[in-house]
């Protein structure tokens, strides 16, 4: 029984020590020049800012369109395996994914109504 996983602990034993070894020998042959440049923050070139007391707005634009980008990716990939086993699943297997896609779809609507989808 235990013959079926000893390629994947092999696997795993191989994968931890190509990292110990790369963290190892990036310290040992990594050059060790450091200077004030280095040990700053890095801000592109720019002057970071203070923030304002309050703590200012945030736009949230970016977080949003990420959000959106994960929930309908993650329909598709439960939209994938449906489709490979379509015929085997049947009558009921086409109803659940026929409330599926209306729940994404309800969503969907909701979020172009809100205007989610808009990017100014």
């Amino acid at each position: 029984m235990l013959d079926m996983y000893l390629p994947i602990v092999v696997l795993f034993v191989l994968a931890a020590g190509f990292a110990a070894f790369s963290v190892g020998a990036a310290t040992i042959t990594g050059p060790k020049r450091f200077n004030r440049a280095k040990a700053d923050a890095y801000e592109c070139g720019i002057s970071p800012t203070p923030q304002p007391m309050g703590g200012g707005r945030f736009p949230v634009k970016f977080y949003l369109t990420a959000m959106l980008f994960i929930v309908f990716d993650i329909e598709i990939i439960f939209l994938y395996p449906w489709a490979v086993s379509f015929d085997q699943l049947g009558l009921f297997g086409l109803v659940e994914m026929t409330l599926f896609i209306g729940t994404v779809f309800i969503a969907y609507a909701y979020v172009w109504r809100r205007g989610g989808l808009e990017w100014d």
